[in-house]
């Protein structure tokens, strides 16, 4: 399996972003779904985390700003990032993990490249 990260980029404190995350090469739809970010120097964290029809689980740093959602006939994971902060600049990253989703970054099996994302006040 395959996971391919598109979006991010540069955007303004308020701004939004759209981070699509396509799957390729398993069966989508059995397996959580999760963006983390990490800056440089510090650990990765998960932002949201999404499996089947349970309702997402987001960061307490991002609730009520991003959602997290997946179009399972697209293979397809979206995070939306809405009033952006200078501390949402991260690297983000997209994860699968078969079965129900985990907090811990190393319970993750697949792995999408990093997209930089970049906040400016």
């Amino acid at each position: 399996g395959q996971l391919v990260v598109f979006g991010g980029g540069l955007g303004q404190a308020g701004w939004a972003l759209r981070l699509p995350c396509g799957a390729f090469g398993f069966t989508y739809s059995m397996f959580c779904m999760a963006r983390f970010r990490q800056v440089a120097g510090k650990e990765r964290v998960g932002v949201a985390r999404i499996y089947s029809a349970y309702t997402p689980i987001y960061a307490n740093s991002v609730k009520g700003r991003f959602t997290v959602s997946r179009d399972n006939a697209k293979n397809t994971l979206y995070l939306q990032m809405n009033s952006l902060k200078p501390e949402d600049a991260a690297m983000y990253y997209c994860a699968a993990r078969l079965d129900y989703c985990r907090e811990d970054p190393t319970a993750y099996n697949y792995w999408g490249q990093g997209t930089q994302v970049t906040v400016s006040s």
